[in-house]
């Protein structure tokens, strides 16, 4: 089994009979129908939940998991996140989504073949995750990680290529060491 991502947390109980109320990423239905196993740490350790069913309400995901039957159930796993194999995940992603993870460390260039820095690492604003680039001599600025800024992302070959509009380097340069 590889690495393990969490996909959502158990936010409640629904109902009597031991369903959970999940909270997860919106977008995400089609993936979290197609789950079979997910992996709650309870006390440092890793249990295994098959899932019976999925439906959704009011935004958030009703899971009936085998192993769970009743309200006192939930409450030994509720606040806790629900993991899968990154395989799983990486196998329910769209042709342009990535994991956060796989983006650090991949090396930016420009639209002339040109290396500009490194991914060092990704945030998010209201309208998109943003990618930090550390140049070569320290300096950061901060991309909006869509298609018409960051229009090929080859996990592959660790590289992705920044549309450096004119302009954009000098409106989010910062010292690289500043607090």
């Amino acid at each position: 089994m590889g690495k393990l991502i969490s996909i959502g947390k158990i936010l409640n109980f629904h109902g009597i009979k031991g369903e959970v109320k999940v909270g997860f990423s919106a977008g995400k239905e089609a993936l979290l129908k197609t789950l079979k196993k997910v992996f709650i740490f309870q006390n440092d350790e890793k249990i295994a939940y098959d899932v019976e069913s999925v439906r959704f309400h009011k935004n958030f995901a009703i899971i009936k998991f085998k192993q769970i039957n009743s309200i006192n159930d939930v409450m030994a796993i509720k606040g806790l996140l629900v993991h899968i194999d990154e395989a799983t995940l990486k196998s329910g992603l769209e042709a342009d989504e990535f994991l956060i993870s796989e983006l650090s460390g991949l090396i930016a260039y420009d639209t002339n073949g040109e290396k500009i820095g490194i991914v060092s690492g990704v945030g998010e604003n209201k309208a998109s995750n943003l990618l930090e680039i550390e140049k070569t001599n320290g300096l950061k600025f901060m991309v909006p990680f869509v298609k018409e800024w960051v229009p090929v992302v080859d996990i592959d070959n660790g590289k992705i290529v920044i549309n450096m509009l004119e302009g954009i380097e000098s409106l989010f340069t910062t010292q690289g060491n500043q607090q």
